[in-house]
């Protein structure tokens, strides 16, 4: 078995979470990606959600919020995908940026459109009444 080890960033505004979607794929995740060797999962997160959307997370804001696995999307049966996910507070303006085509407010209405990670953290939150 394959595992794949992400980290997310979960913001939720107006009981709405913050998700991407990158060029030529049809469903949204959650923003984050992959430690490069030797960082630490908050020098990966910050780098990442920069890289994604331009803005800088606040250091001293970051809070552990879950963590799970389920199925890789588009992967072969089998490839698991670990996700830690982090709320934190940012500076800047939100857009998007690098590989990422469009950006969303989604809803437990919008988790067809998900990826299985992101609908993950929908219904995580929507059960922790944060998401409508």
């Amino acid at each position: 078995m394959k595992i794949i080890d992400k980290l997310a960033w979960i913001y939720v505004r107006d009981r709405r979470l913050l998700a991407v979607r990158s060029y030529g794929k049809q469903r949204f995740y959650i923003p984050g990606g992959k430690r490069d060797p030797g960082e630490t999962d908050h020098q990966a997160l910050i780098r990442e959600v920069k890289e994604e959307l331009n803005v800088d997370l606040i250091q001293n804001s970051i809070e552990p919020a879950l963590k799970f696995t389920t199925q890789a999307d588009e992967k072969t049966a089998g490839t698991q995908l670990t996700m830690t996910c982090y709320y934190a507070n940012y500076s800047g303006t939100l857009r998007i940026a690098s590989e990422i085509e469009e950006m969303a407010w989604l809803n437990t209405s919008d988790i067809a459109r998900c990826s299985l990670a992101a609908g993950r953290v929908v219904e995580y939150l929507h059960a922790k009444e944060r998401l409508d």
